[in-house]
């Protein structure tokens, strides 16, 4: 039986430590565990605009997943595997609580490791009121780095 490990990272110093803790995880499991490396891009859908509006907003979002992916989660996978690690990852767009706790559910996830920070970004963000969401409403063990 294969064990899961999700792992919000977003760039900073602090998803760099959620990796890490998630890789020293990792290791004390064995070589049955893979680590899903997830980057949410946060996004409200609850916004009145025009056709044109949404189109734009469509292809700001579709640019703004590339440049994640390309920039951020696709390196860590490559490191992770490069050490060694099962590893695969994905960029999201949305309520970060509700998309790592989905990814959660959908893999079957043992656990989630995010990391608090006072820098801003996700990170910080996880520790406030997303990281409390979080916590209050995962199906599975939240791991909060500091």
């Amino acid at each position: 039986m294969s064990t899961t490990l999700i792992v919000g990272i977003d760039g900073s110093e602090a998803g760099a430590r959620a990796l890490s803790y998630t890789k020293r995880l990792a290791t004390l499991i064995g070589s049955d565990c893979k680590i899903e490396v997830v980057y949410v891009i946060e996004w409200s859908p609850y916004s009145f605009q025009t056709p044109e509006e949404n189109a734009q907003r469509n292809k700001q979002r579709e640019k703004a997943i590339s440049i994640a992916n390309e920039r951020i989660v696709e390196p860590a996978i490559k490191s992770l595997q490069d050490e060694g690690f099962a590893a695969e990852g994905r960029v999201l767009h949305g309520k970060v609580a509700h998309l790592l706790n989905s990814v959660a559910v959908e893999t079957n996830a043992e656990q989630i490791v995010v990391a608090r920070s006072s820098a801003a970004g996700f990170t910080s963000r996880v520790f406030g009121s997303v990281t409390a969401n979080l916590v209050m409403s995962s199906t599975v063990p939240v791991t909060v780095v500091s």
